[in-house]
């Protein structure tokens, strides 16, 4: 016979007796285990006399890299290992680190050593003191800088940095940072509305409306990765468009949607290219040609769509055949709804042609997106 015992409040263990973490450092890696122990020498002789907590927070890192962390942790209470299974994301990774954490700040820093770990202890100040909410460490003041990058990755960074700027109306020089602290409450309060895809965690904080901050820039010179590999690829471009695109557009339309359809319009040019070439150079039916034409336009948007808009669900292997056959019925069914609702407009409203079909190809391109968004992509 199983007996109950009484709840008791047992002695707390020796961690717990310690005083609580004024600061929490977050370090998102990902085959990052060459790394670890050098940063988290170079973090304790930066924080030292400072009560804080280290998360590394990684995404499953085929490396051991969460192995090498735990490892380091033994004898490092401050030393934590978040491991996430089947997610991926970077500021997926540091809203999960940060949210973790009890401390009333909150420093996001990469596990690559590119972030001058030095300057922590001064944005540690300015929040301390009230003078920031977010303090921002800087390559674009005075006193900051991009280190030994190539004149392509720096017009590049700017560019993007301009872009940025303009988009989200942020008085910020370097809106791109990924080396930032802030008040933990501020990430708390906004954390709902934020994207946990993407990289750019601060842009997406501060363009996210909510109470007014005091944003403070801090300047550091970037470094140079000396282990590892850089995680820089066209998934980042892409990310940081569909950022963009949603703090500039809000919530009025899905971001998803929009990219679904700057494809679907490739799709037409593609279309009537294939039509041109298989009706008057290859001398094809009309018919025959116009199906050829529907075939090829139904297959390249597929593929685009596959590694475009739906990049972070990307269908790999023998995933893509049922993919690409949901997604031209799905197609086959919205130009059904494409043609049906312009022919009902025009005939039954008098409508002008333009706005009929302009009215039919809306309707068309939401089918296509809500049905192969639910069936092909699932989330």
């Amino acid at each position: 016979m199983t007996s109950v015992l009484p709840l008791t409040d047992p002695a707390p263990p020796l961690t717990a007796q310690l005083s609580s973490p004024e600061l929490a450092v977050i370090v998102p890696t990902f085959n990052e285990a060459g790394n670890v122990a050098e940063l988290v020498s170079r973090i304790e002789s930066a924080l030292d006399g400072i009560a804080y907590e280290l998360i590394f927070v990684d995404d499953n890192s085929p490396d051991g890299t969460a192995e090498r962390i735990r490892d380091l942790s033994r004898d490092r209470p401050h030393v934590r290992c978040h491991q996430r299974i089947g997610r991926r994301g970077l500021s997926g990774a540091v809203i999960e680190g940060m949210m973790a954490t009890t401390a009333p700040f909150a420093a996001v820093i990469d596990g690559d050593m590119q972030h001058d770990e030095t300057r922590l202890r001064a944005m540690l100040d300015l929040l301390r003191s009230g003078a920031a909410d977010v303090a921002v460490g800087s390559r674009y003041v005075d006193g900051g800088g991009t280190g030994n990058w190539s004149e392509d990755r720096r017009r590049a960074s700017e560019l993007a940095t301009r872009l940025a700027r303009r988009m989200t109306r942020l008085a910020l020089s370097d809106p791109m940072s990924g080396f930032f602290m802030l008040r933990t409450d501020v990430l708390r309060a906004r954390a709902p509305r934020l994207s946990t895809q993407g990289y750019k965690l601060l842009l997406d904080l501060l363009a996210t409306p909510g109470e007014p901050l005091k944003v403070r820039e801090i300047p550091y010179v970037f470094r140079a990765r000396t282990r590892g590999e850089s995680k820089m690829d066209s998934k980042v471009l892409i990310d940081f468009l569909e950022l963009l695109l949603a703090k500039s557009l809000g919530r009025a339309v899905p971001v998803k949607f929009i990219l679904f359809s700057m494809v679907g319009a490739l799709g037409v040019v593609v279309h009537m290219v294939i039509l041109s070439l298989a009706f008057q150079g290859l001398d094809l039916g009309f018919g025959a040609a116009q199906a050829l034409a529907t075939f090829v336009a139904m297959t390249v948007n597929f593929f685009i769509n596959n590694v475009f808009t739906y990049h972070d669900r990307r269908l790999r292997g023998w995933k893509l055949l049922p993919g690409w056959l949901s997604f031209c019925a799905a197609s086959a069914v919205g130009a059904l709804a494409n043609v049906g609702v312009a022919v009902y407009l025009f005939d039954s409203f008098g409508a002008v042609w333009w706005a009929s079909a302009l009215a039919g190809i809306v309707v068309g391109a939401a089918w296509n997106y809500a049905v192969t968004a639910l069936y092909t992509w699932k989330s």
